[in-house]
């Protein structure tokens, strides 16, 4: 896919108070100009994720694939407050000429969305064809064809809510404890701070992204006679890692606070007065063993949007399975793309 990194050059307000003369947005979309009459397939991207869909979903992304970058024309933005090249707190204050840190707008879902409007009217596309939001990106698909009913003519959500739970809220404070831990983090010096808090912080997630059978399959010790268990600790710390290379503690810290400002119905009248506007023929892809999106609360949601269908994924890993099980997310996909 192709990067382009556009500056706005207007006024953006932010929902929870604040605002900015422009803002930048990182996006990818398929290797040519859009042109009216192309089926568009948009994607929004998870929680770390990058606007690049054929990086962190080659299974699904990329000439020939499900989604095809050549015959569709597939766009995906990368999100408000991401470490991948849109505004955020990794961007410098021209104020200050330092990076914002701690000083960037606090920032919601409802924002996020909104700078995916802006370059939807940039790109001149007045429809999209086919929506699809895994996890996080689910957060803002649902936010959107509330939003835009009449933009929208498809939408696929993929192990996501239209409400974030407090088991969900408490998971994002754990790790935003583990941030505030890290004296670094809160001294805001650079964006070196909190490196330590932001390893932990990862480490948190991925427990609640996996299963304790998926971590027993995976991460057992191959020695029967080890006198200390450190297989599993081994992987934690090597995730943790793996983050801290490419992403910043502080636009983790902003994208933690966003996940806390999901709720559909906000302004509305209510989570079910606020399906009942959705337009789009929708379905909702379900994980069974996944903790964070169980399928009894997505099941509820379905039944509160006019034209929504729900697919259930089997998988001992979880959340993540919508990265792992990609035959059966394959076969479900093909009848709707």
């Amino acid at each position: 896919m192709l990067r382009h990194e556009w500056n706005t050059g207007e006024e953006f307000c932010f929902e929870a108070g604040g605002k900015l003369d422009s803002i930048t947005l990182v996006y990818h979309t398929s290797e040519r100009e859009y042109r009216p009459g192309d089926r568009v397939v948009w994607i929004c991207h998870a929680l770390t994720g990058n606007s690049d869909a054929e990086d962190w979903w080659p299974q699904i992304v990329g000439p020939d694939k499900m989604v095809d970058t050549q015959k569709d024309f597939v766009v995906c933005v990368n999100m408000l407050c991401s470490s991948y090249g849109s505004s955020g707190p990794a961007s410098i204050n021209p104020s200050t000429g330092k990076p914002y840190l701690l000083d960037f707008p606090s920032t919601t879902v409802r924002d996020i969305v909104s700078a995916d409007i802006l370059v939807r009217k940039h790109l001149g596309i007045e429809s999209i064809d086919i929506l699809i939001g895994p996890s996080i990106g689910g957060y803002q698909a649902i936010e959107w064809v509330v939003r835009e009913p009449d933009v929208i003519k498809k939408a696929i959500f993929i192990a996501t809510f239209c409400r974030v739970t407090p088991f969900i809220t408490a998971l994002n404070e754990t790790q935003r404890m583990a941030l505030r831990a890290d004296s670094s983090f809160l001294e805001a010096a650079s964006l070196e701070g909190g490196k330590a808090g932001l390893a932990c912080a990862r480490t948190v997630a991925l427990v609640s992204y996996r299963t304790e059978e998926g971590y027993n399959i995976t991460q057992a010790e191959k020695d029967d006679d080890t006198l200390f268990a450190d297989r599993a600790a081994s992987y934690q710390r090597y995730q943790g890692k793996k983050l801290v290379d490419r992403f910043d503690a502080y636009s983790y810290w902003y994208l933690s606070n966003a996940l806390d400002s999901v709720n559909v119905g906000r302004g509305r009248g209510g989570v079910a007065k606020a399906l009942s506007l959705i337009k789009a023929k929708c379905v909702m892809i379900g994980i069974d063993s996944d903790v964070l999106f169980p399928p009894r609360e997505l099941r509820t949601m379905v039944s509160q949007i006019p034209n929504c269908s729900y697919h259930e994924i089997h998988s001992v890993f979880g959340h993540d399975g919508f990265l792992i099980e990609n035959d059966q997310l394959s076969k479900i996909l093909e009848e709707y793309l």
